[in-house]
């Protein structure tokens, strides 16, 4: 449980040296307590401190590394319920599952393809991050050689998805040291497959029905038996049960309430293509740290990962581009002149559909703290002060013979303050949708 202020205080040497940069010791216990300071400014804190700080100060949901080197997937370490609350640190990995029963050209070509999925969004690379290959066969041969073709096939770390020992023993030989995550532990073998989630140091998924109670007590029980890395995987009934079990379960780790609670959470999304998207989704807005989609369709991929994108988003520092004149295309100063706000999303949509009118343009990127267009209006950050300081702090009154610049249609209400904050200049009411820039390029630009 977090200690408070007064409970840090006591833990101190209570000698007001002022060595830590604080007046006094309560002070420091007290930004000890907000986590503004470290206890290793304290030079004379006890090891009973340091080892009870420490203990009070883990993360209520345990850290979880699956994989190694550039692509290794990190999982757990949440500390709120809500986003709005702080923001939620790391991402959902996304699994795409083969099925260790196909040939190994197909299934080499099904992880290949998983691994090289890639789409460019607001600035950021979203991509898949792991390869599920799954055993169907009962033997360990087969499922070796499965998973020493999916991980030649794919960079991508390795689910090894089956409830045989002997099976994920042969699998974990083959993948060698790229430390995948065992997902099969459950109540009928949880021991046996703990144990070689210790002897191989890698992590591993707990499966269980019977109430997220129960669940906890086997996670308990895999610790017991070495398991240092756990996911939990409630067997729930149908999707208004799993919201409820995830929700229940990531309140009961960050309350520390229930040992065997704080590990992070793992799902699997199975049926069509549509059933499976819609549990994704759920997951990924409701708890869940890895989801294998069991049968994975190329389509699923982009929406699921946008979805993530927005949700893994910090609240309170939105995506934005550095202020600034972004030039497209090779547009010299006669090049019609659009300005926006600073938000990634704008600028991506504005800047692509200018790219696709197949005209030249400048971008002026205004200082909007990160908001959209609408968003930033109403809350006094894009105005025509806002604008015409944009303007002259790029320099534009030198470098813009035609002097006319392109405001977004949705604020056409600013032209005529911004026409008085830049005498001389045109101010053209530009279309309120990106997409509806080229038709606007050709049809009013070109003419004036």
């Amino acid at each position: 449980m977090k200690l408070t202020g007064l409970q840090i205080f006591k833990l101190l040497p209570n000698k007001n040296c002022k060595e830590c940069g604080f007046q006094t010791c309560l002070a420091f216990a007290m930004k000890l307590a907000a986590n503004q300071a470290k206890l290793d400014a304290c030079p004379y804190a006890s090891d009973e401190a340091k080892e009870k700080l420490g203990a009070a100060s883990a993360p209520p949901i345990r850290l979880v590394r699956i994989g190694a080197g550039d692509r290794e997937a990190r999982v757990g370490e949440e500390l709120v319920m809500f986003r709005h609350e702080k923001t939620f640190y790391r991402k959902t990995a996304i699994a795409a599952q083969v099925d260790g029963g196909m040939d190994e050209a197909s299934l080499a070509a099904r992880a290949a393809a998983a691994a090289s999925f890639s789409v460019d969004r607001a600035g950021e690379t979203l991509r898949l991050d792991l390869v599920a290959v799954k055993e169907t066969a009962g033997d360990p041969a087969a499922f070796s050689a499965a998973v020493r073709a999916a991980g030649a096939a794919s960079p991508l770390p390795l689910v090894l998805v089956s409830k045989r020992p002997e099976c994920l023993r042969a699998a974990l030989e083959a993948a060698g040291g790229k430390r995948p995550l065992l997902w099969g532990a459950d109540e009928g073998n949880v021991e046996r497959v703990a144990a070689l989630a210790k002897e191989f140091s890698v992590p591993v998924v707990v499966e269980g029905g019977g109430g997220i109670e129960a669940l906890a007590g086997l996670a308990a029980k895999a610790a017991d038996a070495g398991a240092e890395e756990i996911l939990l995987a409630p067997v729930s009934a149908g999707p208004a049960g799993a919201l409820a079990d995830f929700t229940r379960l990531r309140r009961m780790a960050l309350s520390r309430a229930v040992k065997g609670a704080g590990y992070p959470l793992a799902m699997t999304a199975g049926g069509n293509g549509y059933e499976a998207a819609a549990a994704a989704a759920a997951g990924i807005c409701k708890y869940a740290s890895v989801i294998v989609l069991e049968n994975p369709e190329p389509w699923e991929f982009l929406p699921l990962l946008t979805l993530r994108q927005n949700i893994y988003t910090d609240p309170q520092r939105p995506l934005q581009v550095d202020p600034g004149v972004y030039r497209i295309g090779e547009a010299g100063d006669d090049a019609p002149l659009f300005v926006t706000t600073n938000f990634s999303l704008t600028y991506f949509m504005v800047s692509t559909e200018i790219e696709a009118s197949e005209i030249p343009a400048k971008l002026l990127i205004a200082d909007a703290e990160g908001q959209s267009v609408l968003t930033a209006w109403a809350a006094g950050k894009f105005n025509a002060e806002v604008i015409a300081k944009a303007v002259a702090a790029q320099g534009l009154e030198g470098t813009v013979p035609h002097k006319r610049i392109i405001i977004p249609g949705y604020v056409a209400m600013l032209s005529g303050d911004l026409e008085d904050k830049l005498p001389g200049w045109n101010v053209m009411v530009g279309p309120q949708e990106s997409a509806d820039i080229p038709a606007y390029m050709k049809d009013v630009w070109a003419k004036k």
